[in-house]
């Protein structure tokens, strides 16, 4: 019977609701109308933000997609200009620009991180490349600016190891090139040995310059060049023409050169005889003209 009571009684209370709901719309129907602008303004500043955040970040990878491909692809066309005698590699300083004014305005850290990285090796790519000279000062003021990119994107990907090993590692690449051998070797095994580094490129370029670095320690020396070869005496080439090669040689003479035959000497009283020592005479011959 209780129950039954029970039923009829929330049964009345929904019916009386009911029968009272458009006075309680009336009412409150300020309130009502409120409410639902509220909710719909909510959802569409949910719904905004959200589409904005993607689209952006679409955006965004595209853009440093773009930056990072264009690094390697400007040092192959520098080298090839090198090659030609040409110094392009003030091209690269233009790509660390860009890098660095993507970095200050990307609120991920990650890919912030990895435009930081990038602008570091860009400027310091471009010392490399370059045909002129570069002072010790210059060297120093541009190393400095990739230490300090290298910094940050260590500090922004502090979550994410395989970034936070490049840019150790690039700390220790600097130390290098600023002839600190032995704090470039204490930050390459601080990265080999960090556990959380396990698996990163970082860690096998630390790796790998540990076991390499000894080479670029010493002076280069450079084998004497090999003497030259003694010059030896050639003979004499004697070129004849296929024209010439059986043309006869042709010795011009005298146009109407006479011979003139010597008269035997006769001695009175020696019989007529010529004596031994008397001349043959030689009939005359008149040679032809031209040979």
């Amino acid at each position: 019977m209780k129950s039954d009571h029970r039923h009829e009684l929330k049964t009345n209370e929904l019916a009386d609701w009911l029968a009272h709901f458009p006075e309680w719309l009336k009412e409150n129907r300020m309130m009502l109308i409120g409410g639902a602008v509220v909710i719909v303004v909510a959802a569409g500043v949910y719904f905004r933000l959200f589409y904005q955040k993607g689209v952006v970040s679409t955006r965004a990878q595209s853009r440093l997609t773009s930056l990072v491909t264009q690094l390697p692809s400007q040092k192959g066309a520098i080298a090839r200009s090198l090659s030609q005698g040409t110094d392009q590699s003030y091209v690269l300083l233009d790509v660390a620009r860009d890098l660095k004014e993507f970095a200050k305005s990307e609120r991920d850290d990650e890919m912030a991180a990895l435009a930081l990285i990038d602008h570091a090796e860009a400027i310091r790519a471009e010392l490399h490349y370059r045909l002129t000279d570069v002072g010790k000062a210059e060297i120093a003021k541009q190393i400095a600016l990739a230490q300090a990119s290298y910094q940050t994107a260590l500090e922004r990907a502090s979550a994410t190891p395989a970034l936070a090993a490049k840019a150790q590692f690039g700390l220790g690449l600097c130390e290098e090139e600023l002839g600190n051998l032995d704090k470039a070797r204490e930050m390459y095994q601080d990265v080999v040995s960090n556990a959380d580094y396990e698996g990163t490129v970082g860690k096998v370029e630390a790796e790998y310059r540990l076991r390499t670095m000894d080479d670029y320690k010493g002076a280069v020396v450079f084998k004497p060049a090999p003497a030259p070869p003694t010059p030896q005496a050639s003979a004499p080439v004697i070129q004849m023409t296929p024209g010439d090669a059986n043309a006869p040689i042709v010795v011009p003479m005298p146009n109407d050169v006479t011979v003139t035959p010597m008269v035997p000497t006769v001695v009175p009283g020696a019989n007529d005889v010529p004596s031994a020592t008397d001349a043959v005479p030689v009939p005359a011959v008149n040679a032809p003209a031209g040979g």
